[in-house]
C-alpha cells in the first residue's frame, strides 16, 4: 500500500510561523501523527464543495488545515493553516 508524505506550500509554512509556538506544535504533530505516511489520507477530512473544489479540510481544534491531496505522486499538499473563522475567506 502507498504511503503518503507531506509537504508544505510557502503560504501554509507562512500562516504557521505567524502562529504561536505552542498552536504552531500542537498543528505539526497533529499532521506528523494522522497524515504524514499514512495510506488514506481523506479518512480524517472532508472535502470541500464550493469555492474551494478538490481541496480538502482538516480540524485541529479552532484551527482548519487546507490540503490539496496528490494521489498519482503520493503527496499531501499543505496549502493553508488559519483559524476556522478566517481560513475560508482566503
Amino acid at each position: 500500500m502507498k504511503k503518503y508524505t507531506v509537504n508544505l506550500m510557502p503560504t501554509a509554512q507562512k500562516a504557521l510561523d505567524k502562529l504561536d509556538e505552542p498552536v504552531r506544535k500542537r498543528i505539526l504533530k497533529w499532521i506528523r501523527n494522522n497524515l504524514e505516511e499514512c495510506e488514506n489520507p481523506r479518512w480524517k477530512g472532508t472535502n470541500l464543495i464550493n469555492h474551494s473544489k478538490g481541496n480538502w479540510r482538516y480540524r485541529v481544534g479552532d484551527y482548519r488545515i487546507i490540503a490539496q491531496i496528490q494521489d498519482d505522486k503520493v503527496i499531501i499538499l499543505v496549502v493553508d493553516v488559519d483559524k476556522r473563522n478566517d481560513v475560508y475567506k482566503k
